[in-house]
């Protein structure tokens, strides 16, 4: 890993290093912002003890983060538009990572302070889409081409329903549990078991599974909230020093070559869907220079793109053999072909069979370009494991206690917890980032009206207003930190 560094100029080196403690910094207080979410049920309750309860999430998160893959960290730097993800430059690559670790950490901290179960999932979108739209103010770029708005509505969809369908799917769970086992000792809230059973801890079976769904729920988070920051260390790494991130130099021979083979394929592909896309991509006609000078995407350039890379790529078996210049080049290249293959993907007239095709297409082409090395992963798992084991009191008691106007039951624990846990698996498999604070204190809350227990307004209202505000807050902070940051670096 050491090597990749070596012959960095001093400031870029101490900008690298900077940029990835901010990072890191972000992820440890995602740790202990949402992950006092994975283990709040499981320590109000009582089930197991804070100390271990907070030990074993940490081991667990750290666990989700190195098996979790990195769908869900692309879904994220993919917020950007191809047009910006393709302009590698030191100082702008700066500009943008500092705006938005900058605007996202100070959110995470504030709310945390104040005990207010924010979601960071939001605070980071806000951050990258603040970013977006400020680049294209600054560059004289329609606002609607500042963000990759078609993945910021599929985000914001997943973002928006998960907590709707938490809340409802956990209701029905302990709607279920009520049915059949009414009279059951899960029923009772901690306190009730203590005053009138005698006992500290809830009964065995209520025990085994409000642990095991309290693990399964910090797997899932660190999955999926891990991978946010593997995505941000990638655009640091394209950003500050391109030539050693932008293309997987661990890639084979044998992956090299699918990435060729699937743009002789996609060529192919285009061709035997002239009638349809002929005009959408100028095809057959000549179109001088390979991408505009300002590193913009023009489908209608597709086939020179093609041909490039074809060129460029000829008899590589190893992208080391490759100039750092050809390999930003290459990485252009891919960015550019798999969005307009995206674009080519939502037009009417193809068929359902060629669209899958092309997704198939799409998937090769990324191969080498959508990755992390293991470094990055092992970073930021230890970094939110460790966030998860520090900070979770203030959370814990506003889950426990202040959702509902009474105390939590073992099955309201039971019923928040599985949802949880399989809401943000399923969102996982999707590749979606979802938020585990929204979607756990919905379930809470889900819980409390079907037990009839009443919600308090106040935390409602305290947890709904961070909802609504954290967007709009953290894209007009990053916007405004990166306006500031462009301007210095242009003066």
């Amino acid at each position: 890993m050491i090597d990749l560094f070596s012959g960095l100029d001093a400031w870029v080196l101490v900008s690298l290093l900077l940029a990835l403690a901010f990072v890191l910094a972000f992820e440890f207080i995602n740790g202990f912002h949402d992950t006092a979410n994975a283990v709040a049920t499981v320590i109000y309750t009582k089930a197991m003890p804070p100390h271990l309860a907070v030990f074993f999430s940490g081991v667990f998160n750290f666990l989700g983060v190195l098996l979790g893959g990195v769908g869900v960290a692309y879904a994220i730097v993919h917020l950007l538009p191809v047009e910006l993800l393709i302009n590698v430059n030191t100082g702008h690559g700066l500009a943008m990572v500092f705006s938005l670790l900058a605007a996202a950490i100070t959110w995470n901290l504030g709310t945390w302070y104040f005990g207010i179960p924010a979601s960071s999932s939001h605070t980071l979108i806000g951050s990258i889409l603040g970013v977006g739209l400020a680049n294209a103010l600054i560059n004289d770029i329609p606002l609607a081409d500042g963000v990759n708005w078609q993945k910021a509505i599929d985000i914001g969809a997943s973002l928006v329903f998960s907590p709707m369908a938490g809340f409802i799917v956990a209701a029905l769970v302990l709607i279920g549990l009520k049915w059949w086992r009414p009279l059951s000792k899960m029923h009772k809230t901690p306190d009730q078991r203590r005053k009138l059973d005698d006992k500290k801890h809830p009964p065995f079976w209520n025990r085994l599974v409000l642990v095991i769904s309290a693990m399964a729920v910090s797997f899932v988070h660190g999955s999926n909230d891990g991978q946010k920051g593997i995505g941000l260390i990638m655009l640091v790494l394209i950003g500050i020093v391109p030539a050693q991130f932008v293309l997987d130099l661990s890639s084979t021979t044998y992956q090299i070559e699918r990435t060729r083979d699937a743009t002789l394929h996609l060529s192919q592909f285009y061709k035997r869907n002239a009638d349809t896309l002929g005009e959408f991509l100028a095809l057959g006609k000549s179109v001088e220079g390979d991408l505009p000078e300002k590193f913009r995407c023009n489908p209608q350039q597709t086939e020179p793109t093609i041909s490039a890379l074809l060129d460029t790529l000829k008899g590589v078996a190893d992208y080391h053999s490759l100039p750092a210049e050809s390999r930003i080049e290459v990485r252009r290249y891919l960015l550019c072909l798999d969005d307009t293959a995206r674009k080519v993907a939502k037009l009417p007239g193809l068929q359902a069979r060629e669209k899958a095709d092309l997704d198939k297409l799409r998937k090769d082409l990324t191969t080498t370009t959508e990755y992390a090395p293991f470094w990055v992963i092992l970073a930021v798992a230890l970094a939110l494991g460790l966030g998860t084991m520090v900070g979770w009191k203030r959370v814990v008691l506003t889950i426990g206690e202040k959702i509902g106007k009474q105390g939590m039951t073992y099955a309201q624990g039971m019923s928040a917890q599985i949802t949880t846990a399989c809401m943000i698996g399923l969102a996982n498999i999707f590749s979606l980032p979802v938020s585990t604070t929204h979607v756990l204190s919905s379930g809470v809350a889900g819980t409390m009206v079907a037990n009839k227990s009443g919600l308090q307004g106040g935390t409602v209202k305290t947890i709904l207003l961070a909802w609504v505000l954290t967007l709009p807050a953290t894209v007009a902070l990053s916007a405004g930190l990166f306006w500031l940051a462009s301007k210095a670096l242009g003066s």
